[in-house]
C-alpha cells in the first residue's frame, strides 16, 4: 500500500512540474486569448550578426535580431550588474539571445555602446542591451510578432535604449492585429 501511495505522489509531482514548465515557469493571465499553437516554437537562434530598431505593430520601435524576431527583457533580471533570473524551464520558453562575437555584430538604429554580454551559469554568453539580458519568445514563430509583450506583467519587448516597450502592455500582440496573452508568466 505504501508503494502505491509513493507512486501516486510521484506522478502528481511530475504532473505539477510539467504543468509549470508548460506555462513558462510562472503565472498566466487566463482572461485573455492565447496565441493559437502551430505545433512549432521559435528556434533559439543566436541574436544574429545584426540588431535592428524595428517598428512593430502595437508595440512601437523595438529591437529585432537579424531574422526579424522581437527581443525581450524580463523585469526579474537586473541591468546593473547584468544578471539573468530566467533559467531552466523559463529559458526553454524564453530562450536567451546568444551573444555573437563583438567584431561580428552590427547594429542599425541602436547605440553599439549599449550592447554587451553576460555569462550564464552554464557558461554560455547572452546578449545584453543597456545591461538587460535579452531573450526571444518561443511562441513568436514569425518575424515582427510580439506575442510576449506584457506577458505576466514582467516580459516586455526591448527598445533600442534598453527600456521596456510600453505601447501595448495588455498582454501581447501579433503582426496581424489579434490580441493575445502568452501562457508564460513571470518566470518562477
Amino acid at each position: 500500500m505504501l508503494t502505491v501511495h509513493r507512486i501516486a505522489l510521484g506522478a502528481a509531482a511530475g504532473t505539477a512540474v510539467l504543468a509549470l514548465a508548460a506555462t513558462g515557469c510562472g503565472s498566466s493571465n487566463s482572461s485573455k486569448t492565447e496565441k493559437p499553437s502551430t505545433g512549432t516554437t521559435a528556434p533559439a537562434t543566436p541574436a544574429g550578426s545584426t540588431l535592428s530598431a524595428t517598428k512593430v505593430d502595437k508595440v512601437g520601435t523595438v529591437v529585432t535580431d537579424s531574422k526579424g524576431y522581437v527581443l525581450y527583457r524580463f523585469d526579474m533580471d537586473t541591468a546593473k550588474p547584468s544578471h539573468s533570473a530566467c533559467l531552466a524551464a523559463c529559458a526553454a520558453i524564453w530562450p536567451p539571445a546568444p551573444a555573437p562575437a563583438t567584431d561580428k555584430l552590427s547594429v542599425k538604429g541602436i547605440d553599439k555602446a549599449l550592447v554587451g554580454t553576460l555569462t550564464r551559469p552554464d557558461g554560455s554568453k547572452q546578449l545584453t542591451l543597456a545591461g538587460w539580458p535579452v531573450y526571444r519568445y518561443s511562441k513568436d514563430d514569425q518575424p515582427r510578432e510580439a506575442y510576449g509583450q506584457g506577458a505576466g506583467g514582467t516580459w516586455f519587448a526591448i527598445t533600442p535604449t534598453g527600456a521596456k516597450a510600453t505601447a501595448d502592455t495588455g498582454g501581447g500582440t501579433t503582426s496581424g492585429g489579434t490580441n493575445s496573452t502568452p501562457s508564460s508568466g513571470s518566470g518562477y
